[in-house]
C-alpha cells in the first residue's frame, strides 16, 4: 500500500472502527484532485468514491441550456459519491474539483460491500448524509437572507477549514458559483475585504491574514452547520478546529 496514505486524514475514516477502517484501507489508493477535475458525472453509474484529504469538490446541477449551479462542496469532512451510501448508483448531479487538494479513491463496489456488513459503518455514514443534506439546506436559506459579504466569509472560512492551510486557489468563477452572484459582486466583496486587511487575494490565490475577524462578519450559517457536523459527527481534528465535544466513535487515523 502507498505509505503516503499514512499522513491524510479525513473526518469520516477517523470516525470508523478499527476492524472497519482496516476493511477499507488495503483498497484506498491516495490521488491528486486537480483544479476542475470531473470526478463523477450525472446519471451515469458511479464507479469510484473519493475521501477528500485537502481541497473542495463542487456538485453541480446542469440546465438543459448550459447554465450550471453549484448545489453543494464537499470537503476533509466527507464523501464524493453519496448515492453509494444511500443504496443507488447514480446521481442528478456532476462532480468536479474546485480547490485543488488530495484524496482517496475506493472502488463503489468495496464500500457496499463493507455497508451491508457494518451497522457502525452505516450509521457513520448516514450520519454525515444528514449533516450534509443540512448544509444545502442553510445555504439555500444562507442565499435568501444574508448579504453577499457575509457569504463571502462564510464560504471563505468553509474552505479554510477544509484545505488546512491559509493558502488556497478560490477563483472567483467557484466563489460568485458558491454564492449564487455575479463575478463584479465576488470582486467587490473580496476586495472590501482585501482593504480590511482580512485577506490577500491574487489571481485566484487566496491567503487568510484575518480569520477571527472573517468569522466575525459571517452570518450565523457559518456556525450552525459547524455545529451541525459536530453533533452528527463529533469535533474534527486540525489546525481551524475547535474541539467543542468528544467524539461519539471510535477514532482512527489513517496510519499504517
Amino acid at each position: 500500500m502507498n505509505q503516503s496514505i499514512q499522513s491524510y486524514r479525513n473526518r469520516l475514516l477517523q470516525l470508523l472502527p478499527r476492524l472497519d477502517f482496516d476493511e477499507l484501507k488495503a483498497h484506498l489508493e491516495a490521488v491528486p484532485l486537480t483544479y476542475r477535475q470531473p470526478l463523477y458525472e450525472a446519471n451515469r453509474p458511479l464507479r469510484s468514491i473519493y475521501f477528500p484529504v485537502t481541497g473542495v469538490v463542487s456538485l453541480v446541477c446542469a440546465m438543459e441550456d448550459g447554465e450550471a449551479a453549484e448545489v453543494g462542496t464537499i470537503g476533509n469532512e466527507g464523501i464524493v459519491g453519496l448515492p453509494v451510501i444511500l443504496g443507488d448508483e447514480l446521481s442528478p448531479t456532476l462532480a468536479y474539483v474546485q480547490v485543488p487538494g488530495k484524496g482517496l479513491r475506493l472502488r463503489a463496489e468495496i464500500l457496499r460491500s463493507a455497508l451491508q456488513r457494518s451497522a457502525a459503518m452505516r450509521t457513520i455514514m448516514l450520519h454525515y448524509a444528514h449533516a450534509f443534506f443540512n448544509q444545502v439546506a442553510q445555504s439555500a436559506a444562507c442565499n435568501h437572507f444574508h448579504t453577499v459579504d457575509q457569504r463571502c466569509c462564510r464560504w471563505l472560512l468553509m474552505t479554510h477549514d477544509r484545505v488546512q492551510s491559509d493558502n488556497f486557489l478560490l477563483t472567483q468563477d467557484f466563489l460568485g458559483m458558491m454564492l449564487g452572484v455575479q463575478r463584479s459582486s465576488v470582486n467587490l466583496a473580496a476586495s472590501k475585504l482585501k482593504r480590511d486587511g482580512l485577506i490577500e487575494y491574487r489571481r485566484g490565490q487566496v491567503t487568510i491574514l484575518n480569520r477571527h475577524e472573517l468569522e466575525r462578519r459571517s452570518c450565523e450559517c457559518y456556525a450552525v452547520s459547524k455545529r451541525e457536523f459536530d453533533r452528527l459527527l463529533g469535533a474534527p481534528t486540525g489546525s481551524h478546529a475547535r474541539m467543542t465535544a468528544p467524539y461519539p466513535f471510535p477514532r482512527t487515523d489513517i496510519v499504517g
